[in-house]
């Protein structure tokens, strides 16, 4: 049973007037995006004979044709590699690694170390069959003040022959801000006076349609994001996509397929219509998650908790960072989040360990599609300081009540 306290309530109507100003800047923002995609779809004749699906080899299928040229366009890319055969963000960002690095060759993150789950792709941890392993280099520095250690970023390219720059746009499970297209921007163009030949390799994951435009319009050569994130819409029900220039895509299809046979293959298995419908529903849905976000951040912030971003930051991302300094608050209010969703709302949460992670993570994803980060959900490491990352909402009205009975949760104990 949903619960929500009625001082919640009154927080929120007290504040409202903040909240609609911010809400204003979203709605102009989607529907920038909104247009882009409708143009691509228009430019690109897609049609009803674009939803049919292939099997087997996948040889000839026209709507996956049509869907990367689609995505390429709103990506403001050269070309897009879109398949349902990425399980998953991570691995779409490991079959992008692997394709673009060789024996000897330097991978540098600029941005600290990655997401956990790239640990045993890097070598960070061991694993027999990571960069590392085939003798591959990998180094890493963290931000300075949530933006770029420029001074190192120049030594290192002078001194070494870095091959690939990945840059994580979002914070993950870390304290940092998330990286601003702004702050994107300028790195590049730093790194490509140095050296225009090192490939800048962007992790866009939760932050699609954040912005009015992608790293692949500002300079990035690639740029990498799962489908059950932003540009799936909620629609999407596995996928991720690699975008940047040809002769990179070309090298990924050949990664995640068979050399020599690229980007011909992979049957699309009924996804076509599932692809397009999430990229069109996308730019309203993000929305949505971006106004949750905002409310969230506002009620928090009131309460007394350090909140990242603050509801009138500019965003990057969907992810909000509520420090809770306390395990029981960090449980109550993730568990919170899972009452107040349309699946599984009935499961009782426990911290337990996942693939991928070092510490026991604690989430909530009552998702129509298993975890799917564009529907809310709210997951974090239990340690300390005991921080939640909230993300998502298919839309404002049902994330406002799910904000609203885990904050109640907290606050009444």
């Amino acid at each position: 049973m949903i619960m929500i306290d009625e001082k919640i309530e009154k927080l929120i109507l007290d504040n409202q007037s903040l909240l609609d100003i911010e809400f204003k800047k979203i709605d102009e923002l989607a529907k920038i995006n909104s247009l882009k995609v409708l143009n691509a779809f228009i430019n690109n004749k897609v049609s009803e004979s674009h939803f049919a699906s292939s099997s087997g080899y996948g040889y000839g299928d026209i709507g996956r044709e049509v869907i990367e040229m689609v995505f390429a366009e709103v990506l403001g890319s050269e070309d897009a590699l879109v398949r349902n055969q990425f399980i998953s963000g991570t691995h779409a960002l490991s079959v992008c690694l692997f394709s673009l690095l060789r024996p000897g060759d330097l991978l540098l993150s600029i941005t600290g170390k990655p997401y956990d789950t790239l640990d045993e792709v890097i070598g960070i941890t061991p694993n027999d069959s990571s960069l590392m392993s085939y003798n591959i280099c990998y180094d890493q520095f963290d931000l300075i003040a949530d933006d770029f250690d420029y001074k190192k970023i120049e030594y290192y390219l002078k001194k070494s022959q870095v091959k690939v720059i990945a840059i994580q746009r979002s914070k993950g499970y870390a304290k940092r801000k998330s990286i601003t297209l702004e702050k994107l921007e300028n790195v590049i163009k730093f790194i490509k006076k140095i050296d225009d030949n090192v490939i800048v390799m962007v992790d866009n994951c939760y932050c699609e349609f954040v912005g009015a435009f992608e790293p692949t319009n500002i300079g990035a050569d690639i740029m990498v994001g799962s489908l059950i994130k932003n540009l799936g819409g909620g629609i999407a029900p596995n996928g991720a996509y690699i975008a940047g220039r040809k002769n990179l895509i070309h090298l990924c299809s050949q990664g995640l397929n068979v050399p020599g046979q690229g980007k011909e293959v992979g049957p699309t298995l009924n996804i076509n219509k599932s692809f397009l419908q999430g990229l069109y529903m996308a730019p309203s849905v993000v929305a949505s998650a971006l106004k949750t976000s905002i409310l969230a951040s506002l009620v928090m912030a009131k309460l007394g908790y350090e909140v990242e971003p603050k509801y009138n930051d500019e965003r990057a991302d969907i992810v909000l960072a509520i420090t809770f300094n306390d395990p029981d608050k960090l449980m109550n209010f993730i568990s919170g989040i899972q009452e107040a969703s349309a699946i599984d709302a009935h499961a009782h949460l426990e911290a337990c360990t996942m693939p991928g992670y070092k510490d026991k993570i604690m989430m909530a994803s009552g998702s129509f599609t298993s975890g799917s980060s564009i529907e809310l959900s709210c997951d974090g490491p239990l340690k300390k300081p005991y921080i939640a990352y909230l993300q998502g909402s298919l839309t404002y009205e049902y994330g406002c009540i799910a904000i609203k009975h885990a904050v109640s949760k907290i606050t009444k104990g």
